[in-house]
C-alpha cells in the first residue's frame, strides 16, 4: 500500500524544492496537508505525481510544482485575506489557509463545493469558507482581497477579479492560449493593473474564463 506520508515528503523534495520554492510556510503547508484527501478515490494513487490530477468534468488539481510556484510568486502574508477561485475539492484552499488570515473559496460546481467544505471541516480548517457561485464573478461582497489565486487556466481577462483586488493586491493565474500557457502575476495600483510573466505552465481553462474575441496573449 502506498505510504502517503512518504509520498508527500517526496513531492516536496523532488518537485517543490527543486523548483526554487524556498518559503518555509509553503513547504510546511504542503508537508502538512494530505493531498490524497482532495482528489477522487480513483486518483489517490497518483495524488502526488508531477502532473495535474483530474477531478472530473474537465477540472483538475494543479500539479504540485505549478501550484507551489504560484504561491511563491504571490507572496501571501499571515495578515492577508485571499480569494481562491476554482477551489475544486478544497486542496488549494487548505494550503492557502495555512499562509494567511482567511480564505474565501469560490467553486461553481455544487458537488465540488460541497465536498470541499466537508474536506476542510474534516481537517479542522476554520479560516476558509467555500462559496458555491460562478468562478468568473469572484466574491465581491467579501472583498477587497490582498491576493487572488486562480487555481486553473484562464483565456480571458479576469476583469471582475481585478475589481476585487485591494490596492497593491496581487492576482496569480495561468494564462492559456492554443494549449500553451504562462503563470502571470498581476499587481493593482489605483485603477491600473500591471501583469508580468512568472514561469511557463499549463492548466485546464476554468468555466467562465474561456477565450473571447478581444483576448490577446
Amino acid at each position: 500500500m502506498l505510504d502517503f506520508s512518504e509520498a508527500r515528503e517526496a513531492m516536496v523534495d523532488r518537485q517543490v524544492r527543486p523548483s526554487d520554492v524556498t518559503r518555509h510556510n509553503i513547504i510546511d503547508a504542503m508537508l502538512a496537508i494530505p493531498r490524497e484527501t482532495f482528489v477522487p478515490a480513483s486518483q489517490r494513487a497518483v495524488a502526488y505525481v508531477d502532473r495535474d490530477v483530474p477531478l472530473g468534468k474537465g477540472r483538475a488539481l494543479l500539479a504540485p510544482r505549478t501550484f507551489s510556484k504560484m504561491l511563491d510568486a504571490a507572496e501571501i502574508g499571515p495578515s492577508e485575506t485571499v480569494l481562491d477561485v476554482g477551489s475544486g475539492l478544497g486542496y488549494s484552499s487548505a494550503i492557502i489557509a495555512r499562509l494567511c488570515r482567511g480564505v474565501i473559496a469560490v467553486e461553481e460546481d455544487e458537488a465540488l463545493a460541497s465536498a470541499a467544505e466537508a474536506n476542510l471541516a474534516a481537517l479542522a480548517i476554520d479560516n476558509a469558507v467555500v462559496l458555491n457561485s460562478p468562478l468568473a464573478e469572484g466574491a465581491a461582497g467579501e472583498g477587497p482581497y490582498d491576493v487572488i489565486v486562480v487555481s486553473g487556466g484562464i483565456a480571458a481577462e479576469p476583469a471582475a477579479l481585478y475589481d476585487q483586488l485591494a490596492d497593491d493586491g496581487r492576482l496569480i493565474a495561468i494564462w492559456m492560449q492554443n494549449g500553451t500557457g504562462q503563470a502571470r502575476l498581476s499587481v493593482k495600483s489605483g485603477d491600473d493593473v500591471a501583469t508580468r510573466w512568472i514561469f511557463d505552465a499549463t492548466a485546464p481553462i476554468l468555466p467562465g474564463f474561456e477565450a473571447t474575441p478581444s483576448f490577446a496573449f
